[in-house]
């Protein structure tokens, strides 16, 4: 009877507020923008009132200073109060984005279980009961939610396959922040919405040093001559089906702007220049490109790790006449490779002592098979 009443009341929350909202667009006042050098999927703008005015795809958000009020400026954005207490972060990938920007303590619930979690810093957290598990992000706690006085819930746009999910929260009155950091063709763009976690939380000035150091580190590298080394980066799925990144993602990316050459073009994929993320090819074709690889990365974050090349070319016979695994150049992923953000500058650095030879033993994202 109490979950009737508490679902009924919040649906009532949730028609009234859609029925007294005025639909006025933001126009603007040209205010000063945020600097962004990779990042394009989102902007800043600070406007009236010490706020800023933040945009990601068509959504708006305006964030208000503790004890302020938003400008008549800022049209239907919605309203994000500071200070930030209690926030629910359901985008695994945007966790260490706060945590480099210094605002970690502020997250108290997630939608990640313990064992999902690669980030030391966030397992320790939950061990120590100041951050809760509280459901899939398809099936939060809503009353956890309500009791623990959430003030903003950051979604990945997996959140709009459950747009019920979104409408039942901004119904309990807080508000929902989606991010689109994964939408990034650059690595580099990915690590810069630590500037977007520095406005939120009100921390611009370690989320912009982080930036800066992070990004320093790779001047020179960017600026090299490519290695002319061709890579592969996959795994193979339990129904024998070859996993690998498409071409316009950012591991691949990573791995040109470290100097290498990526396998695989669109035209092999048959993907637009757009396309990001992964993709499951035949056996057969990706023997075709991958044979004579200089170099092959194994990426574990889904099967696990594996401890040599003889355990790899057990488990997959296909590869083991690949030029790379005669050459002993055969690569383990790590498991933090896709959930440490802040990272990307550091991974690069890796590949790039890869493809010039000179990697040793000191490596946080990836390790050499023997």
């Amino acid at each position: 009877m109490l979950k009737r009443v508490f679902f009924a009341a919040a649906a009532l929350v949730l028609i009234v507020g859609c029925a007294d909202r005025k639909s006025t667009a933001y126009v603007s006042q040209g205010g000063k923008m945020l600097e962004l050098k990779y990042a394009q999927q989102f902007s800043a703008e600070y406007i009236d009132n010490d706020c800023v005015l933040l945009t990601i795809g068509e959504d708006k958000y305006v964030v208000v200073p503790e004890n302020g009020e938003a400008p008549k400026s800022a049209g239907d954005a919605v309203v994000i109060q500071q200070p930030l207490n209690n926030v629910y972060n359901a985008a695994s990938s945007a966790m260490d984005l706060i945590d480099g920007a210094g605002a970690l303590a502020d997250v108290t619930m997630t939608s990640t279980k313990y064992d999902d979690w690669s980030l030391q810093n966030i397992r320790d957290r939950i061990d120590s009961g100041d951050i809760t598990y509280i459901g899939k992000y398809s099936a939060p706690d809503y009353e956890a939610l309500l009791e623990e006085e959430c003030g903003l819930a950051i979604e990945s746009t997996m959140i709009y396959h459950s747009p019920e999910v979104k409408e039942q929260i901004e119904a309990l009155g807080i508000p929902v922040l989606v991010e689109r950091s994964s939408y990034e063709k650059d690595p580099l763009g990915r690590m810069e919405w630590i500037k977007l976690y520095g406005i939120l939380f009100d921390c611009e000035e370690q989320a912009q040093k982080l930036f800066d150091e992070k990004t320093k580190q790779i001047e020179d590298i960017l600026t090299e001559e490519n290695t002319g080394k061709k890579a592969a980066f996959f795994y193979i799925n339990s129904a024998g089906g070859v996993v690998v990144r498409k071409p316009a993602d950012y591991v691949p990316e990573m791995m040109r702007m470290a100097g290498g050459e990526y396998i695989f073009s669109n035209d092999d994929l048959k993907t637009d220049e757009n396309a990001l993320s992964s993709m499951t090819i035949q056996p057969e074709s990706f023997y075709e490109k991958a044979w004579d690889a200089d170099i092959i990365f194994y990426n574990s974050d889904i099967t696990g790790g594996v401890s040599s090349i003889d355990d790899i070319t057990a488990k997959y016979p296909l590869i083991k006449d690949f030029t790379a695994v005669k050459n002993g150049e055969v690569w383990c992923t790590e498991k933090n490779v896709f959930q440490q953000t802040t990272g990307a500058a550091d991974m690069i650095k890796e590949f790039h002592s890869v493809f010039k030879g000179e990697a040793d033993d000191n490596m946080n994202f990836m390790y050499r098979l023997e």
